[in-house]
């Protein structure tokens, strides 16, 4: 069956290589652009207008962009036709009042703990869902990060503490290390090369 894919949106990369995937033969019927209140993308579904703005900062931080980078990607693949970007892109918003209640409706009837971008995403496509009467096409939300990098969020909505698999609690536990380049190509293709050799 076709299935309709949600995905937490911000820079909209993930949403760019869904198109992509689409593209090469992916049966995705429709992709939702999951967003928080930095709306600019479901603003210019609505409108045909991009126009984007200041950040907003939101418990789903990972999304809170109010240019994204990708949005050229998106409508340059489309042949710059908001019409054929609706047909395959839809868009809801939620603040964040809707996500920490999303976190706690997930844990309660999936028993599973969601972090605050995949609560969005299940926000949007409930409310496609909702919205839509599909009878023969899978919803599936991309959970584009574990809850217990957001534990302090989580915890709270759902007083129960995070659990941290093994091999992400090693990564908390690591040096950071960072190496400091040039902007330009050439420096950065060095740094890279001495890095990895």
């Amino acid at each position: 069956l076709p299935f309709i894919v949600s995905v937490p949106s911000g820079n909209f990369g993930n949403l760019t290589a869904g198109l992509i995937a689409q593209a090469m033969g992916l049966p995705v019927h429709k992709f939702i652009a999951a967003v928080n209140t930095n709306d600019v993308f479901l603003n210019y579904l609505q409108s045909g207008k991009f126009e984007p703005k200041a950040s907003v900062a939101t418990l789903s931080n990972a999304m809170d962009v109010g240019n994204p980078s990708n949005f050229a990607r998106i409508i340059s693949f489309f042949g710059n036709d908001v019409d054929l970007v609706r047909e395959k892109i839809i868009s809801s918003s939620f603040n964040d009042e809707q996500t920490l209640s999303a976190i706690k409706e997930v844990k309660e009837n999936y028993h599973y703990t969601i972090d605050p971008h995949g609560a969005v995403g299940y926000l949007a496509l409930k409310k496609y869902f909702q919205d839509t009467i599909q009878e023969s096409v899978n919803g599936v939300i991309f959970e584009t990060a574990h809850p217990a990098k957001f534990s302090e969020i989580v915890e709270k909505v759902l007083a129960e503490k995070t659990s941290i698999p093994e091999r992400l609690s090693v990564c908390f536990g690591k040096q950071k290390v960072s190496v400091k380049t040039n902007k330009d190509f050439v420096s950065f293709k060095e740094a890279l090369v001495q890095t990895i050799s």
